[in-house]
């Protein structure tokens, strides 16, 4: 029985920048209290009022989470700067 044998070919200078950008984006992006709030403290979505709770950032940790997911299993997003 052969073992499986896995190769990694990097190309010389081609570093994949594809997931730091998609990361640093999401985060801030989903950073709870920044843009919007879910939930809020009078509301449902609040934006922009730069307050946050826990049950905030369990929510926007699982929305970032799942974001990063899909971008970067699902979708493959790559950046190569060169």
């Amino acid at each position: 029985m052969q073992r499986p044998v896995i190769v990694i070919e990097a190309i010389e200078g081609m570093e994949n920048w594809g997931p730091v950008f998609v990361s640093v984006v999401l985060f801030v992006l989903l950073t709870p209290g920044l843009l919007f709030q879910v939930p809020g403290h009078q509301r449902c979505v609040e934006f922009g009022n730069f307050r946050t709770s826990g049950a905030s950032i369990l929510i926007h940790s699982l929305l970032y989470f799942s974001f990063i997911c899909v971008f970067l299993l699902a979708v493959k997003v790559h950046l190569y700067l060169g």
